[in-house]
């Protein structure tokens, strides 16, 4: 059984549903999922996971979540490298610019995106949720 994290940060509760949405496709393909916030996640824990779904929402000027979610990305930046992840977050402004640059910053770290990542504006609506179990089953 593959063993997949789901690591996630949540101001409002949006990326929250969302992971759990991830954590449920995960499931539905045979996979282990384990839900993590991004405060119990670390670079020690990468190589005990066959994958990683990462979410955060956009914040500020469309980036990361900086007080927690980014220091402890950074941190797995170096073991990502042949990794399989994917992508998730939710979004209140812009045109998701954050998505995109963390995409390619994932893309030179050497990882492998198992799908195109997944963002919705505001509360995740059926569409969104059906899209983060779709994630979850890509990466299984």
């Amino acid at each position: 059984m593959r063993k997949i994290a789901v690591v996630y940060w949540s101001g409002t509760g949006n990326t929250e549903t969302m992971a759990g949405a991830v954590a449920e496709g995960v499931a539905e393909a045979g996979g282990e999922a384990t839900l993590l916030t991004a405060a119990a996640f670390g670079p020690d824990l990468v190589d005990n996971f066959d994958a990683i779904a990462f979410g955060c929402p956009s914040m500020g000027s469309e980036e990361l979540e900086e007080s927690e979610f980014a220091p402890m990305f950074q941190g797995c930046e170096p073991r990502l490298k042949g990794k399989k992840i994917a992508l998730f977050g939710s979004y209140g402004w812009g045109d998701g610019e954050w998505m995109r640059s963390w995409e390619e910053t994932c893309r030179g770290d050497g990882a492998e995106l198992a799908c195109p990542p997944v963002i919705c504006n505001e509360a995740p609506d059926e569409d969104a949720l059906a899209a983060c179990q779709a994630l979850g089953k890509a990466l299984v």
